[in-house]
This record gives structure tokens, C-alpha cells and sequence, in this order.
């Protein structure tokens, strides 16, 4: 993956390509997009010739005005602990999430997620932070991506580990397991707990 240094920049290259063939119709301004998105792709991912093609590859599916993706989380505490499940591509742990679904308000879909993810019924609360990811010492991702993380009531259903996890359990503030950096970071994790203890407080937001 390309220095954190350069993602900005290698995802506005993306976002102006594929705005770009989205509206252009002259095939000489389609073949200058093209390469600049060529450009975007090789920035992000590094020398490596397989993360290139990966690159392209996701780019290439892209279509339309270019905008963020949105991920969204439940937070979901009982008793000071908080609901966290592990992902199976890193085996390490996250606030139940993941993309918001086409057809699904941003509510709705971190409800369905956290069900499917950790087996639980929940109803969202309210919205606790919106992240722009590129604003928090995340790994690089190919993707600007907008995190929306909500506070999340149990309405039903019993911890269990499911599709994309491996394991779900509840976890005090001071026994936090490794993190899935990728999608959430310590300092997130805290002010999570933080907010919890201050209802008062409105959402936060980048």
C-alpha cells in the first residue's frame, strides 16, 4: 500500500478519473481519464504488481460521480462493557459494522449488521461520531470512507459469532482486546465509552 502520505491525494486522482469517464464523451478526454486513473491506482497500491491489478481491478467497478463509502458501526454497551466481535480476515476485533446496504437507511443498516455479525437484536439510539476516516491514523485504505457509528439498545437475541466473526463477547474499557485497525482505533474505542457516559453529549463529528 502506498505511503499514508500519498492516499489523499491517489483517491482525489480516482474520484476526479471516475467523475470524469462518468460525463465525458470525447475518446481523447475518456483516454486521459483513464490513464489518471491508472495513476491513482499504481500510487495507492505501491510497486507490488498483484496489489496494482487489485487496485485497478476494484477501481474499475466504480462507476458514476465519484463519492465517500459509508461504514457504518453499532456500539452496544451493557453493564460498562461493550459488544465487539473478531473479524475472520485479521482475527482481531471491531465494533460490529460494515458497508451501509443500497435500500437501507444508515440506522437500519447497522441494525442488520450487528444481527448478522454478532447475533444480536438491536435498535439504534443515536449517532455517536461521523469519522472521516482519512482524518484518523487508520492503515490506508483504497477508499475515502466516512465511519458512522451509532449507540445501540439489545432488543433480543444472544452473542454469537457469525459470518464474517469468529467471536463476539463484551469487554470492560480497560480490557480491550487487539484491534482491527483497519476499522476501528483505540482512541475511538475510548471515546465511545466516553460518550456512553455523557448522554448530554451531541454527536461528534469530522
Amino acid at each position: 500500500m502506498a505511503p499514508s502520505s500519498w492516499v489523499s491525494l491517489a483517491q482525489k486522482l480516482q474520484s476526479i478519473a471516475q467523475t470524469g469517464l462518468a460525463y465525458a464523451r470525447d475518446p481523447y478526454d475518456r483516454e486521459r481519464y483513464e490513464e489518471l486513473a491508472r495513476i491513482g491506482a499504481s500510487m495507492l497500491a505501491g510497486p507490488e504488481l498483484q496489489r496494482l491489478e487489485i487496485a485497478e481491478e476494484l477501481f474499475a467497478r466504480e462507476r458514476g460521480y465519484a463519492t465517500p463509502k459509508v461504514d457504518v458501526r453499532g456500539a452496544v454497551i451493557q453493564e460498562g462493557k461493550l459488544l465487539l466481535v473478531r473479524e475472520s480476515e485479521d482475527h482481531c476485533w471491531t465494533l460490529p459494522g460494515g458497508w451501509a446496504d443500497v435500500g437501507l437507511s444508515p440506522a437500519q443498516s447497522v441494525e442488520k449488521e450487528v444481527r448478522e455479525e454478532a447475533g444480536l437484536i438491536v435498535k439504534t439510539r443515536r449517532l455517536i461520531a461521523v469519522w472521516d476516516r482519512n482524518k484518523h491514523p487508520h492503515p490506508p485504505h483504497l477508499f475515502h470512507i466516512y465511519k458512522l457509528v451509532f449507540q445501540c439498545d439489545v432488543l433480543g437475541g444472544s452473542p454469537e459469532a457469525q459470518g464474517e466473526t469468529t467471536g463476539v463477547g463484551f469487554f470492560r474499557e480497560d480490557e480491550i482486546p487487539p484491534l482491527s485497525l483497519t476499522r476501528i482505533l483505540p482512541a475511538q474505542i475510548r471515546y465511545v465509552f466516553e460518550h456512553a457516559r455523557h448522554p448530554e453529549w451531541a454527536t461528534v463529528f469530522d
